[in-house]
């Protein structure tokens, strides 16, 4: 019975003085040590102990990266809570649904949205809401002042949930994947080892690795593989707000691993200063949450003198599959997610579950420790999604090479994937059919050179109405996040249809291939 974060604390230096994070983006950086991390959670965790809440009660955090936010985090983990994270771009629809669905007792939002998150907060049965800026200011700190900084963590046992992360489906509403303390402590030893993070409980600061963080931390890549990295290696952070190439190429020079989405490395390659000479000093570039463009792949090799890691992960499962990280750059192999990480499971089935042969196209199933509990409240759905013989049936389509190495050529429903978020059709269709002169819609994803897909939307008018681009991306920006709005739209007297009245969007996406 181990609590995921005495997992994690145990691997922390033994200088708890030294930094653990360097924070950028509100004037001059912020030093934060170990201890710092240790008391702080430790602090939040009195407050939320304090709270007296049932066992299992969840805690719903949409908040701005910072470091108090990941002190949030671990401070649900000491307390025993179920973490909730949400993205930070969800609207009050969106808002409303998942605090209905996951029925949160505790609810952290920033100062700014207090107004409105409060609102659903309460309407949704949360009994406290808190606040929490990137700037240190909100109720959460304050109040949390009042406490001791010294917490002993709760014994958890593998089983026990740690995280409802809610992920996209490609009909209805989002499912919340029930991830435990075993399946995130599982896979993040595992990933310490593949990946060869530089431990230092005992030695120099100076020999840890150094990790560049511009990832958020309601994702699960930002969270629970760039995070948890760093934190179960005694690694050192240096946390950005946000994607910001220039501020990245400057700090470049004093990491000695970086993580992203492949947009980060395809605006990286738009600026003039990378270099080899600025990446000399790193071992490490990683690249998930979307597919990675073969020509990306080959100029990062060009440019920097670095070949990317690919690796393949989801909400339910955290990672999967990873391109090797010692030896021979060679063995990474573009196009490619790597083989099955140690101690998981990866299999390629048809229609029966039953193994295809070698680089036979069927689709992708998951068995191992990191494989999440279920999702929330759906028996049935849970049900489905695994084998009589319990694996996972991830809905993402591939083949295994003879080498044993996975790639993704698709999905088998028509979910996109846009600069490392998830956005499933139905949603985004959901909103445009509801809007005045809309008969019906498409959404689909697009290959697009910086977001790996760009969604966009073919409409049908209603008869005497019209379509007009700009007003309808206007009015989904002010209802939706703004990852899920198309970047075109379409105007089609009629929808392809098969015999059986189902839109044929694989012709829809031969027709508008090239269009954005």
């Amino acid at each position: 019975m181990t609590n995921l974060y005495t997992i994690l604390e145990a691997n922390f230096p033994a200088d708890r003085a030294a930094c653990a994070i360097e924070a950028h983006g509100q004037g001059a950086p912020l030093l934060y040590s170990w201890a710092d991390l240790h008391h702080g959670s430790g602090r939040i965790a009195n407050l939320l102990a304090a709270l007296d809440l049932p066992a299992g009660s969840r805690l719903a955090a949409q908040v701005d990266k910072s470091v108090e936010a990941l002190m949030l985090y671990l401070a649900c983990l000491r307390a025993g809570l179920v973490y909730v994270p949400l993205n930070t771009a969800y609207r009050k629809a969106e808002i409303e649904y998942f605090i209905g669905d996951a029925k949160p007792a505790v609810v952290v939002c920033t100062p700014a949205n207090f107004s409105w998150v409060g609102k659903a907060a309460f309407c949704g049965g949360a009994e406290v809401v808190y606040t929490l800026g990137d700037d240190r200011s909100g109720t959460l700190l304050d109040r949390a002042a009042h406490h001791a900084d010294d917490f002993a963590t709760l014994e958890r046992a593998d089983g026990d949930l740690a995280v409802l992360l809610y992920t996209s489906g490609t009909t209805g509403r989002s499912k919340g994947a029930m991830l435990t303390h075993g399946n995130m402590a599982s896979n993040a030893l595992a990933l310490r080892k593949l990946w060869s993070w530089r431990l230092a409980p005992e030695g120099s600061p100076d020999d840890r690795d150094t990790l560049l963080h511009a990832l958020p931390l309601f994702h699960i890549h930002g969270l629970f593989v760039a995070a948890h990295g760093a934190l179960i290696a005694g690694a050192r952070q240096i946390f950005l707000p946000k994607l910001d190439p220039a501020a990245m190429l400057q700090l470049l020079p004093r990491c000695t691993v970086m993580m992203g989405v492949p947009t980060y490395y395809v605006r990286l390659l738009a600026e003039p200063g990378l270099t080899r000479e600025r990446c000399a000093g790193l071992r490490l570039f990683v690249s998930g949450s979307a597919p990675l463009l073969k020509e990306t792949f080959e100029l990062w090799r060009e440019r920097t003198g670095h070949t990317i890691v690919e690796r393949y992960g989801m909400s339910e499962t955290v990672m999967n599959t990873s391109n090797p990280v010692g030896g021979d750059p060679a063995l990474r192999r573009p196009g490619t997610v790597g083989p099955a990480i140690p101690g998981i499971g990866v299999r390629v089935v048809d229609g029966s579950d039953a193994p295809v042969a070698a680089d036979t196209i069927g689709d992708i199933q998951i068995k191992g420790p990191n494989v999440f509990a279920g999702y929330w409240q759906m028996p049935d759905k849970t049900a489905e999604s695994f084998t009589a013989d319990g694996w996972f049936r991830t809905g993402d389509v591939g083949r295994l090479d003879a080498d044993g190495y996975l790639s993704i050529v698709g999905r088998s429903k028509d979910l996109i994937i846009t600069g490392g978020y998830n956005v499933y059709p139905k949603e985004v269709e959901s909103f445009i059919d509801e809007m005045p002169g809309i008969a019906e819609s498409a959404v689909i994803g697009l290959p697009h050179a910086d977001f790996g897909e760009a969604v966009v939307a073919v409409v049908v008018a209603r008869p005497g109405a019209t379509v007009d681009e700009a007003v309808l991306i206007a009015a989904l920006k002010a209802g939706i996040a703004n990852y899920k709005v198309p970047k075109r739209v379409f105007a089609v007297e009629e929808l392809p249809r098969n015999t059986m009245g189902k839109v044929q969007k694989n012709l829809l996406r031969e027709r508008f291939a090239g269009a954005v």
